[in-house]
């Protein structure tokens, strides 16, 4: 009985290959069915590439004001005291306290 099956085995062997390799083709990652994934995953990177963009420009142009060249006094002095904690005295503070966080309900049965 093995004699006859081998032609057979090499047979199913690619049918199964060709199978496996065929769902892949529709399902895997790269496959035809998740092209709306990787649309969604492309519009949500580059939204992300745009923000850290913007990011880096208004980063640059700080980096520009502080050198000494160009020196922006009013950006010294905001980093400054965002830095160090500390105000002018001719300005107004306004204190404000963080809400506790509520306790949490342990109604352990």
């Amino acid at each position: 009985m093995p004699d006859r099956m081998k032609p057979y085995t090499l047979s199913a062997f690619l049918f199964l290959l060709v199978v496996y390799l065929g769902i892949q083709a529709l399902t895997g990652e790269r496959g035809l069915l998740s092209g709306a994934a990787r649309d969604a995953r492309l519009a949500e990177r580059e939204a992300q590439l745009a923000a850290l963009t913007e990011q880096r420009a208004d980063l640059e142009v700080r980096v520009r004001y502080l050198r000494t060249g160009s020196l922006s006094r009013d950006l010294l002095e905001e980093r400054a005291r965002a830095v160090l904690g500390f105000s002018d005295p001719r300005d107004y503070v306004v204190r404000t306290v963080a809400p506790a966080p509520e306790a949490a309900n342990t109604n352990l049965s």
